[in-house]
């Protein structure tokens, strides 16, 4: 985030549905005017939704762009439009390929908050765990019913049997909503000292914590082994119980990067 005119520029990706969309109508009905969002996404006919969240703020403080982030000339059709390429700030939202994809932009960030710190611009991560939006509810419906052919017999069971019903428990569990890391990410580019680094989710902090507890990295390696293998019918009794104790209340404490 960077200092400059008043109105801040917001430039946000995928406003179609989820937590771009969340994140884009927070910013642009925000009660001062503070921000202008221009939000984008690849398909403008799935605009409908975000039109009727914005409401009056749509033409106003936001403005919708077609953007494919996979084509170069997309991306520069897109910034060509706006005034002056000025753009404030980039909420650039961040399992085995996607996890490794949100290493990637992890390590990206670190490097390049030293280097932007030269320009006077900050870099913040925003960090959820679990979301729920429509991607994950309908991800998760489609691959359990999927067939896999040529995978073997043991690793569909598992898949199906032991990944699946772990990952909704974890969902129901922890899961936060779009509108969760739309307030966190706000708070973070109203700060004026920015984190770098900042967690949605206290509840996950433990599992933070034992990543960084044991240098070698076993401890959290061999605990999540167990819970998926060894031990699954306690970790889904743990995660029910932690369902019920993660009332709406406590949740709402939990959006903070405080």
């Amino acid at each position: 985030m960077a200092s400059g005119c008043a109105q801040k520029v917001v430039l946000i990706t995928g406003c179609s549905s989820g937590i771009g969309l969340r994140i884009a109508v927070l910013l642009a009905r925000d009660e001062q005017k503070r921000y202008h969002v221009i939000a984008t996404m690849r398909d403008l006919k799935k605009k409908d939704r975000l039109v009727e969240a914005a409401g009056d703020a749509y033409g106003k403080t936001l403005t919708l762009l077609p953007l494919d982030v996979c084509s170069d000339d997309s991306v520069r059709q897109c910034i060509d439009s706006v005034k002056d390429r000025h753009i404030d700030v980039l909420s650039v939202v961040f399992n085995d390929v996607y996890t490794a994809s949100k290493f990637a932009i992890e390590g990206f960030c670190e490097s390049m908050a030293v280097q932007l710190l030269k320009f006077n611009v900050k870099l913040s991560m925003i960090e959820p765990g679990p979301v729920h939006t429509e991607f994950e509810t309908k991800m998760m419906q489609e691959v359990a019913k999927m067939e896999y052919p040529g995978a073997d017999a043991d690793t569909v069971r598992y898949f199906k049997d032991v990944y699946i019903p772990s990952s909704i428990d974890i969902f129901e569990a922890l899961g936060q909503t779009p509108e969760d890391i739309a307030k966190c990410t706000k708070k973070v580019i109203e700060s004026s000292q920015p984190r770098f680094r900042n967690l949605t989710n206290s509840l996950y902090t433990p599992i933070v914590a034992m990543k960084y507890a044991d240098e070698t990295g076993g401890l959290s390696v061999h605990t999540f082994y167990n819970l998926l293998f060894n031990f699954g019918s306690l970790m889904h009794i743990t995660m029910s119980i932690l369902k019920c104790l993660t009332c709406n209340c406590l949740r709402r404490r939990t959006i903070s990067p405080d």
